[in-house]
């Protein structure tokens, strides 16, 4: 079997398209954030982290509960990506696969703990990122236009300051701050969640 490209997995598999989308587009918002303010990264994972937004929900076309992180795991590592090399395919399925539940970890996750220290890195700082931007459910991911990141390397905070389209809209951010723990963990540092208008 011919492995189909992200997008393709993407058009078969995702029962929730336009919320992937908006997550991809929020994902990307904060990386080019985090990339310029608080750590440089290849623009090769800024592609991963864009495919794992995508492909991050598509386990509910196996089921409509909690467990779809994990065959979002299980259908990108069965199926592979015809766009990305095997290395790259296994941190995209780690990061749907960590995007919601428990954080990673080598010691309970023993398919985790084989991956090389550097791989870690990159699934927890992608995976940290995506956790937020995920922590934006419905219209609430709609109604944000932009981030803006300030970063205090001397008191190590990551102020992430989301700006709303419209004045006279609000959103709940409950969700995203209860979801910071992993950026937090892979960026070692603490996170602050702002919303402007």
């Amino acid at each position: 079997m011919s492995k189909l490209s992200t997008q393709e997995l993407f058009g078969k598999y995702c029962t929730k398209k336009e919320h992937s989308l908006q997550v991809e587009k929020l994902c990307s918002l904060i990386f080019d954030e985090v990339n310029k303010k608080v750590k440089k990264l290849p623009e090769t994972q800024k592609q991963i982290l864009k495919a794992s937004a995508l492909l991050h929900d598509i386990g509910y076309f196996k089921t409509s509960g909690k467990e779809h992180n994990k065959y979002s795991f299980q259908i990108i590592s069965e199926e592979g990506l015809s766009d990305f090399d095997d290395k790259d395919t296994e941190l995209i399925a780690f990061i749907c696969l960590y995007h919601r539940g428990k954080l990673p970890d080598k010691h309970e996750d023993k398919a985790f703990g084989i991956l090389d220290k550097k791989k870690r890195k990159i699934v927890k700082r992608l995976c940290g990122i995506l956790k937020i931007a995920d922590g934006f459910s419905g219209d609430d991911i709609l109604k944000i236009d932009g981030v803006e990141i300030n970063y205090s390397k001397d008191e190590n905070i990551v102020e992430m300051d989301l700006k709303l389209k419209d004045k006279t809209d609000s959103i709940d951010i409950f969700k995203a701050v209860k979801k910071k723990e992993l950026f937090e963990i892979g960026f070692k540092t603490q996170v602050i969640l702002k919303i402007s208008k």
